[in-house]
Formats: structure tokens, sequence, C-alpha cells
């Protein structure tokens, strides 16, 4: 299982949100490119990176600094937040981000997204579904977890079958930003009902036992923000999870 570092970008500002709740933030004084360095040097090979601002109006805020850091060698980026439509997709991609992550539109423009897969390609286009858990399934949030939809995860999934969709983000938020521990039921049922998905998962991280857990769990990825910006994790216990360490 690979260890993917998570920077969420607000109005330039590296930050974290609790339960994805706007007015629940912690700001960092860490900044982005500083970060990206040292997750290099650490030996990760991806960065999952979130313009926040995007996410919650469609407005990319960041893309700047999203450029800057993409044209670094070494690593490649993932870029989610805000990218809706197709000029929005393909201008993300122009500026270096080795893959898009699409999240509220891959909910609500389907038949679109499935053409993203299919023109771009499946390495290029990842799919991000924010979950919260109603009676034990897994209902997807959108707009920045800001409304919440009727679909589950798996019905969600459903409407891509037939494509050759490869991977996908999944985060409980109600674990993302708590350091509570990965939803590792959520990761293992979606690893037996989907083996060909590339699962990333993402929520909770808070020790070297999660991501062992994760990896027994059958995720290929955990996304992690808190627990990386905060030093919670010795380098040496990343490194059986950073392929370049």
């Amino acid at each position: 299982m690979r260890l993917i570092p998570a920077i969420d970008l607000k109005a330039g500002r590296c930050v974290r949100l609790l339960h994805g709740d706007f007015a629940r933030e912690t700001r960092y004084e860490a900044q982005p490119g500083a970060l990206l360095a040292k997750y290099r040097a650490l030996g990760a090979d991806w960065l999952h990176v979130v313009d926040l601002d995007g996410a919650k109006d469609g407005n990319p805020g960041n893309r700047a600094i999203i450029e800057e850091l993409a044209a670094t060698n070494g690593l490649k980026l993932q870029v989610g937040g805000g990218l809706r439509d197709t000029a929005a997709v393909t201008r993300m991609l122009d500026l270096g981000a080795a893959r898009v992550v699409i999240g509220s539109a891959a909910l609500t423009e389907v038949g679109q997204v499935r053409a993203w897969l299919e023109h771009f390609g499946a390495e290029r286009v990842a799919l991000a579904f924010d979950v919260r858990l109603s009676g034990g399934c897994p209902c997807v949030a959108t707009h920045g977890w800001q409304r919440q939809s009727d679909s589950t995860l798996w019905s969600a999934l459903a409407n891509f079958s037939g494509t050759q969709l490869k991977h996908v983000l999944c985060t409980d938020v109600g674990r993302d930003g708590a350091l509570s521990g990965p939803n590792i039921d959520l990761y293992g049922e979606a690893a037996r009902r989907h083996p060909d998905i590339h699962w990333q998962a993402s929520g909770g991280v808070r020790d070297a036992r999660d991501l062992r857990a994760l990896a027994q769990a059958g995720a290929s990825a955990a996304v992690s923000g808190k627990a990386l910006l905060e030093e919670l994790i010795a380098a040496e216990d990343l490194q059986p999870f950073l392929p370049n360490a």
C-alpha cells in the first residue's frame, strides 16, 4: 500500500478542516512548496492536493500554487476541488497535474465524467466519494461536503459500470481531520465489493498501525493530511508505505 500525503489549500494557506466543516479550520504555517519538498524527501511519489475554495464554490482559487507544485520534479500531483466541467479538468491537466480527482460531478454529471474517463484515461482521472454513515450505510456528500445526497457509495459506483474506472478516493467525513482512526470496515467492504478498483482511503489516519490495518483491509493507498502535518508518525514507521524511501 502507498501512503499519499495530502495538502488542503484555502486562500493560499495550508489548512485542515474538522469533519469537512469550513467553520472548523486549522491553519498551518508551513508553505505548500516546503511541504512538498519535505514529503518528497521522505520518499513519497504522489501528493494529493485539494483546492478547498474550488470544492466549496466551483471557482479554483489556488491555481498558481498548484501549477508551481506540479512543476516540481520527482513527485506527481493528484488534484481535486471544483473540477466540475471539461474546461476545468483540461486546464488542471494542462497545468501539470498527473491526475485529477472528480468529486461532486461524479454524482451530478455521470455522463460527462464517464466521457472524461474515456477521453483522458483511467490513470488520469480518479473519482472521489465523500461519505457519511447513515444507519451503517455510506451516503455520499457533495460540494465540499456541504450537501448530502440520497446516493450510497455503492449506487454511485454502479453508475460507472462498464467504464475503465480504476482509482477511487473514499473519505469518511466523520473521521476526517479527527485523528480517530480510519473506517477499516468501510474500506474492507469496498475492496470486497470492487476488488478491481484501486481504493484510496482517507480520513482518520493517526499512526502506523492504522496504515497497516488499511493495507490488510485491501486499500491500495492511504491519504493522510493532519497526521503528517503534525508529524505524529515517525519517519521510520512511514518508510514501508513510501515507494522512494
